[in-house]
Order: C-alpha cells, then sequence, then structure tokens
C-alpha cells in the first residue's frame, strides 16, 4: 500500500506564523510562567497581523519578536510592518481555568509505533530530516543557492519499506546554477537521508517540479498560525482533533492533551504492549477530570479496560497534573514549531520519555 507524508520548512509562511505565535508565548512564560495565551499570527508580503487573548505580567515588545523570528526563518530582505490586536483573556474562560479546569473543550490524539527508534512512523520521520538536513546545510552555506521556504513529501510501501517516490521543493536564489543545485538535494540530501535509514535510493525523484521557485515565504503566499497541524502530529498515521498547538499556553489542552497522549501511547508501545497505540482523551470547559481515555491498539488480546484504569492511576489526566508532570510552563515552545512535536525533534521534551514502561509491562 502506497502513501505519501509530506512536511514544511522553517521558512513556509504558516510555519514562520506559528514561530512567532510561540516566541510571543514563550517570553510570556519566561517572565511569568503563570501567563495564559491564545495568539494567533497571520503573514502576507511584509505586513504581520498579531491577534488574541493574552494575560499575563510580562512585558512583551511583540515588533521586536517578530523581526527577530522574521530573521531567524531566513526572511532576511522583509522589514514587518506589525499591526498588534493582542487583548485580555475572556473572564468567562479565565473562570473555569482559575479552579484547574481546562481551558477549552474538545478531544486530543496521541500516537506511538515501533517504525523507528523515537517510536514515530518511519515515513513521517523521513521526510523531516529531509527538511532538516537541507536547512542545516543551507545555515552552514554547504547547500548553495538556496532559501528557507521548502516542503518535502515522501511516497512509500508501508508493506514493503519501500520509497516510491521522494518530493522535494526548495526556494532557491534568482541567479543560481539549476543543475548544481538539484544535484545536492539528490545526492547531498535525499540519497544520504535515505541510505542513513538503509532504505533504497532507487526512487522517483522530483525536485521543483514547475522548474522555478525563486517567488517564495510570505512574498509568495500568506502565511497563517495552525494551518499545519497534521504535519505537526503524525501525518497519514492517526487522526486528529483539529486543534492546533503554537500560540497556545499549557492550560489549553489542545496543546497539553495531546502532550499528554502521545506520552501515554509511547510507553505502551515501548512496554511491548503492542506494535502501534493510538489515545484519544477528550475534555469539556472548565473540567478539570477528562470526560473520555479511549486507547486503541493492534493487540487484540490486550485487556483495554485494565489498561485505561491503570493509565488513570499512574498519571494525573487534570490539565494542571499535566502541566506539572511535563514541566509545561517554561519556554521550550518556539523550536517545536519546525519538524514535529514528536519524535526525534523533541527527544529531550518530558512527553518523550519512557518512565512508565517497567509499571505497564506488569499489565
Amino acid at each position: 500500500m502506497l502513501i505519501s507524508v509530506e512536511s514544511v520548512g522553517i521558512g513556509h509562511p504558516d510555519k514562520v506564523c506559528d514561530r512567532i505565535s510561540d516566541a510571543i508565548l514563550d517570553e510570556c512564560l519566561k517572565q511569568d510562567k503563570y501567563s495564559r495565551v491564545a495568539c494567533e499570527t497571520l503573514i502576507k508580503s511584509d505586513h504581520v497581523i498579531v491577534a488574541g487573548e493574552i494575560t499575563t505580567n510580562a512585558k512583551i515588545d511583540v515588533e521586536k519578536i517578530v523581526n527577530d523570528v522574521i530573521q531567524e526563518v531566513g526572511y532576511y530582505d522583509i522589514k514587518p510592518k506589525v499591526e498588534n490586536y493582542l487583548e485580555l483573556q475572556s473572564k468567562d474562560i479565565a473562570q473555569g481555568v482559575d479552579i484547574g479546569g481546562a481551558g477549552d473543550q474538545g478531544f486530543m490524539i496521541g500516537y506511538a509505533c515501533n517504525d523507528t527508534k523515537y517510536y514515530m512512523p518511519l515515513a513521517y520521520e523521513i521526510v523531516n530530516m529531509l527538511l532538516k538536513k537541507a536547512n542545516t546545510d543551507r545555515l552552514s552555506g554547504k547547500f548553495k543557492y538556496s532559501r528557507s521556504d521548502m516542503k518535502a513529501q515522501i511516497t512509500m510501501d508501508t508493506d514493503t519499506k519501500r520509497v516510491d517516490t521522494v518530493l522535494m521543493s526548495i526556494q532557491h536564489l534568482e541567479d543560481f546554477n539549476e543543475k548544481e543545485f538539484k544535484e545536492y538535494i539528490k545526492n547531498e540530501i535525499i540519497f544520504k537521508v535515505l541510505k542513513e535509514y538503509n532504505l533504497n535510493t532507487d526512487c522517483k525523484i522530483l525536485i521543483n517540479p514547475t522548474g522555478r521557485f525563486v517567488i517564495g515565504g510570505s512574498i509568495g503566499d500568506a502565511g497563517l498560525t495552525g494551518r499545519k497541524i497534521i504535519v505537526d502530529n503524525y501525518s497519514f498515521f492517526a487522526p486528529h482533533g483539529g486543534g492546533a498547538f503554537s500560540g497556545k499556553d499549557p492550560t489549553k489542552v489542545d496543546r497539553s492533551g495531546a502532550y499528554i497522549a502521545r506520552y501515554i501511547a509511547k510507553n505502551i508501545v515501548a512496554a511491548g504492549l503492542c506494535n502501534n497505540c493510538t489515545v484519544q482523551i477528550a475534555y469539556a470547559i472548565g473540567v478539570k477530570e477528562p470526560v473520555s481515555l479511549n486507547i486503541q491498539t493492534d493487540n487484540k488480546d490486550l485487556d483495554l479496560d485494565k489498561l485505561s484504569n491503570k493509565i488513570r492511576e499512574l498519571v494525573d489526566l487534570t490539565p494542571n497534573g499535566i502541566i506539572e508532570k511535563l514541566n509545561l510552563r517554561n519556554p521550550i515552545y518556539k523550536n517545536l514549531t519546525t519538524y514535529g512535536h514528536f519524535g526525534e525533534n523533541a527527544k529531550d521534551m518530558e512527553w518523550e520519555k519512557l518512565d512508565l514502561v517497567d509499571k505497564l509491562k506488569k499489565i
């Protein structure tokens, strides 16, 4: 069965907006760890609109944060015009959060499988490693002519683990050597990553299929926070609750609920109870305990009722419990906006730890 997985790089306008929103969140948490933040960003050309609700004692310079991110992502020729529409959080929402309840309703998904050492789907991990290598080489100067707006897509046979097609679209300078540029992408990025995973290189290679990618970033397209939620999660391999991560403090269960669901799923797989696991957790606004916890695995002999009860016994699933368990009041979010919030890119985060494995092995 052929499946396709895509991801986007640091200079993609949607990811730039995610990065701005989370940079604002990080700065708030750095100064006031109890900040409440719900920040959305839109970018088009040199116009940046920041809007949302923030309750914090932090003194933040939104224009400076935006300018810093614009430079970080490689938009060197843009001096942004920033419009700031950040206001205080609604008191109606705050009264539920103040007593430890969830900041919103909805369901979140966590997923893990034993495809890779990071317990992520192989195709998903590869597509992000392609982009990470391309950007690392761009920054080092080895990848000549490249700009920061880039996308990758990989098509694989999930049964045989053979790569069928690799697609990379990477922005480049107007004055570039097309042959040299494409040869570098093929030999120094695509083939090197595939060989690192012991995968076949006799696959179809598509590089900038339109033939030209000079106009990119926010000049070529508009960007918006939260528009790459599938890229941020598990792509094709798991369902999605619809909530974005970026710009939201951890009282928003769209973020914290998804992180704890990943933690649970990863520990279940790492304990050897199954090959893959999907965890759904749902909340009601203002209510502490989740309204449901649903665990699905490929192990038909596993007692899921017993497993769910054990998880509730071992893990505090209230918003405050999750925040404390995963240390979510720290400024850790900006660098998660590209290459995924789980797996290799988040390997040092608390939700990637395997500290439940020994207890779950007793199930």
